[in-house]
């Protein structure tokens, strides 16, 4: 199942399953109603939802296998008619990590060794990877999981609006995708993580690059280089992982105003999910709704956002983040002074 929480004018927050090719929603609380004449608590919400575990995917199933074969009324909407939100509006924390060896690798030459960084490729090419710079200065990244925790409250849904912050020159967006937890529990293996997997969602984890490194230099954050109002889009669904056969082998895009400057695939995670969840739970509770961000993807295909291409985003820029079976999740980019004309009396 593809599902969303979304919005109507006077109406409380709903959620329901994407059907009819992603057009039209089925309300899964109306559809519970017209097959029992009663609400369902597992549809009151997807923090609901994802609490309610494997029970709940079978009761959103018999519900959608219902309504589909009976039509009754008033069970549907269509997509165009609503305002999507991020799948969980306000998830209980927001987790993210740096999974993919390549933005790594990227990333150290970029910023590190800036005018170096075409002498260490070179190295590589010519001694392997392990005599590279951009591996031996990150010794650290290959021995555990590596993550930090961003700010939950600063959540936007599809077609939401990013504000960049006045305070940054280079504005960037990092292509990525991510998981929702569905089931409680701590100090659990990578084998038993895969039942802590309540489904798959896109992630893009904007990002002030400018400030981040400058942060950085002193051992701490990131800070302010992450956390700013509008600054966590997921969505545009969260995908169940019945309809998710093969999580690693998941083509992954990103666009600007059209153009494709970002391409990946989710089978260059050096740390799958499930090694990424084992290692958080140790000595430390996982909680349903809680959500952990991959990281930028990077590998063969591509470079996974700005700062790994040098070029960065500017008011005005349409930015579209795709992976395969998911969809795609759309924002587009403006100014604090652009916001505040659209909110200017007169």
């Amino acid at each position: 199942m593809k599902l969303v929480t979304f919005a109507q004018p006077g109406q409380p927050q709903q959620i329901g399953v994407l059907v009819n090719q992603d057009q039209t929603i089925a309300v899964l609380q109306a559809a519970a109603r017209a097959r029992t004449g009663l609400p369902n608590a597992y549809f009151s919400d997807m923090l609901a939802f994802l609490s309610g575990g494997r029970q709940a995917r079978d009761e959103a199933h018999e519900v959608l296998e219902f309504i589909l074969t009976q039509q009754p009324p008033n069970v549907f909407v269509n997509v165009s008619e609503v305002r999507l939100l991020s799948p969980v509006p306000r998830p209980e924390s927001i987790r993210d990590c740096m999974a993919f060896e390549q933005h790594i690798i990227n990333a150290t030459r970029a910023v590190g060794l800036k005018k170096f960084a075409k002498v260490d490729e070179w190295l590589e090419r010519l001694l392997g990877r392990k005599r590279s710079l951009a591996y031996n200065v990150n010794k650290a990244w290959y021995e555990r999981p590596l993550y930090y925790k961003s700010n939950r409250f600063s959540v936007i849904g599809p077609e939401a609006q990013v504000i960049i912050p006045p305070y940054t020159r280079q504005f960037d967006y990092e292509l990525e995708w991510g998981i929702f937890i569905c089931n409680m529990g701590r100090d659990f293996s990578p084998r038993q993580a895969q039942h802590f997997i309540g489904g798959y969602t896109i992630f893009n984890d904007f990002s002030a690059r400018d400030i981040q490194m400058r942060e950085m230099r002193g051992r701490l954050g990131p800070a302010k280089g992450k956390d700013f109002d509008t600054g966590n889009a997921i969505g545009p669904c969260l995908v169940t992982p019945d309809e998710v056969p093969d999580p690693y082998n998941l083509a992954m895009y990103a666009r600007i105003n059209g153009e494709q400057w970002s391409a990946c695939n989710t089978r260059n995670m050096s740390w799958p999910f499930e090694e990424i969840l084992s290692y958080i739970s140790r000595s430390e509770t996982l909680y349903p709704g809680e959500f952990i961000g991959s990281g930028t993807c990077s590998g063969p295909e591509g470079r996974g956002c700005g700062l790994e291409l040098g070029r960065y985003l500017k008011p005005g820029d349409r930015v579209e983040l795709e992976v395969d079976g998911i969809g795609v999740l759309r924002n587009q980019v403006v100014s604090a002074e652009q916001i505040a004309q659209q909110f200017a009396p007169g």
